[in-house]
């Protein structure tokens, strides 16, 4: 009987590694951006949500007329989120091509313009709904898809 536990047992444990590796972890990115025309001028934001390397959201949203480029990134950052924490996701990764907002919100940089104050307020408030978050600055090239959604607000509300 007791050989007939132990086997029991160590089918198990095979039967969970091999779930284990048709279910990973999940793991949640958030990317964003934003565009302005003039700077300051037109604005748009986007941001996106992947779930273990699939597009599981997106958004798009037009920031305003008189907006600057910095304004626009907040705002896509602020969009994704506000999302994430909708979604009740714990643990996020966040990813942008905006130097000045990932140094900003990783306290490498003050935040001097006080137009920009009052964005990362909200963005600081939202980061603290998450067990773990981490900021990390990425090239454009890698950021293809939240550009994609920051441009198409801005497209809409232009013409």
């Amino acid at each position: 009987m007791l050989a007939n536990n132990h086997n029991m047992l160590h089918a198990v444990k095979i039967i969970t590694r091999q779930h284990m590796k048709v279910f990973p972890t999940n793991e949640y990115l958030l990317r964003f951006d934003g565009c302005s025309k003039g700077n300051p001028g037109p604005s748009g934001a986007g941001a996106v949500i992947y779930q273990n390397n699939n597009e599981i959201w997106g958004k798009s949203a037009f920031v305003g007329f008189k907006s600057t480029n910095n304004e626009a990134e907040y705002m896509g950052l602020i969009i994704g989120l506000q999302e994430a924490s909708n979604m009740k996701i714990k643990h996020l990764t966040v990813e942008g091509d905006s130097m000045i907002v990932i140094k900003q919100m990783t306290g490498d940089f003050k935040v001097k313009s006080s137009r920009l104050s009052v964005l990362y307020e909200q963005a600081t408030v939202l980061a603290t709904k998450f067990e773990s978050i981490t900021f990390t600055h990425i090239y454009r090239k890698n950021n293809a898809r939240a550009d994609e959604l920051s441009n198409i607000a801005l497209e809409i509300m232009i013409i």
